[in-house]
C-alpha cells in the first residue's frame, strides 16, 4: 500500500478528464477522489455564469485556501484529484509541491468543439491552456523537470499502453481495473455531473477516437490556434 500519494491531474475541460477519473477511481488502492475541488471558489471569484452555478457553490468549499489544505491532506493509499486548470485564479502554486503533479492534454480543436456544445460562451481563458502551461512551467522549475503528461487521443487509442506507462512513471502498480468501470454517476462526482458528464455517464471504458473531420467557425479557430503551441509543447512530455 502506498502512503500519502496525492495524484493531481491537471487538465482543461473536455479532455476526457472524467473518464480518466473513472479509471483511477476503479483502482483497488484508491482511498479518495476529488472532482474539481476548486470549481465553487472559481465561480465565486470569476462570477462566470455556468450551468448549475448556485448548486455548485452550495456543494463545495468556497474558499480557495481551504481547498488547497484539503488537497494536501495525507491519506493512506492513493488520492486522485481531478483539477481544471482554469479554476486556479492565482499564481501561488507553492501548495502543490507535495503533490504528484501530472497533466492531461488534448488537441485544442477537439477541446473547442466539445466545449462549445456544452457552453457556447467560452473564450480562450475558459479552456485552461494558458493556466495549464503556467502550472506545468512551475512544476518543471520547482518540483519535477519531466512531469508525466497523458494525451487524451493516445489514451483512447491504446488505454492499456498509456496507463501502464503512466503507472510506471509515478511508481504505482498496474491495475487492470483501470480499463473498465460501471456506467452511471458516482458518489465522488460533482453536482454538475448531470450537465457536463452526459457522455461518460453511459460509458464503461475509454471510447475509441472519433475520426470525423472537425470544422471550426472563425471564433473557434482563433481560440484553437492560440492554444495549439501550448499543446505541442506539453506533447513532448507524453508518457
Amino acid at each position: 500500500m502506498f502512503k500519502n500519494l496525492n495524484i493531481a491531474m491537471w487538465s482543461g475541460p473536455r479532455n476526457v478528464s472524467t473518464a480518466l477519473m473513472r479509471s483511477f477511481a476503479n483502482r483497488n488502492d484508491i482511498t479518495s477522489v476529488l472532482d474539481e475541488p476548486f470549481y465553487a471558489s472559481y465561480l465565486i471569484s470569476s462570477n462566470k455564469d455556468h450551468p448549475l452555478k448556485d448548486e455548485v457553490i452550495a456543494s463545495q468549499l468556497n474558499d480557495a485556501d481551504e481547498v488547497k489544505v484539503l488537497c494536501q491532506k495525507s491519506n493512506n493509499g492513493i488520492t486522485y484529484q481531478k483539477h481544471m486548470t482554469q479554476h486556479i485564479l492565482d499564481n501561488d502554486y507553492k501548495w502543490i509541491d507535495s503533490l504528484c503533479n501530472c497533466f492531461l492534454i488534448r488537441n485544442p480543436e477537439s477541446v473547442i468543439k466539445s466545449f462549445m456544445k456544452s457552453w457556447n460562451k467560452g473564450e480562450f481563458i475558459d479552456i485552461g491552456f494558458k493556466q495549464q502551461y503556467d502550472i506545468f512551467e512551475y512544476v518543471c522549475k520547482n518540483i519535477n523537470d519531466h512531469p508525466p503528461v497523458i494525451d487524451a487521443d493516445l489514451l483512447r487509442q491504446n488505454p492499456e499502453k498509456v496507463l501502464k506507462s503512466f503507472c510506471e512513471v509515478v511508481n504505482i502498480p498496474w491495475d487492470t481495473k483501470m480499463l473498465e468501470w460501471e456506467p452511471g454517476l458516482k458518489d465522488y462526482d460533482g453536482v454538475w455531473a448531470k450537465h457536463w458528464y452526459s457522455s461518460v455517464m453511459h460509458s464503461s471504458s475509454f471510447k475509441p477516437i472519433d475520426k470525423k473531420e472537425i470544422n471550426l467557425n472563425k471564433s473557434e479557430r482563433r481560440i484553437a490556434d492560440k492554444a495549439m503551441p501550448i499543446y505541442q509543447e506539453l506533447y513532448k512530455y507524453v508518457v
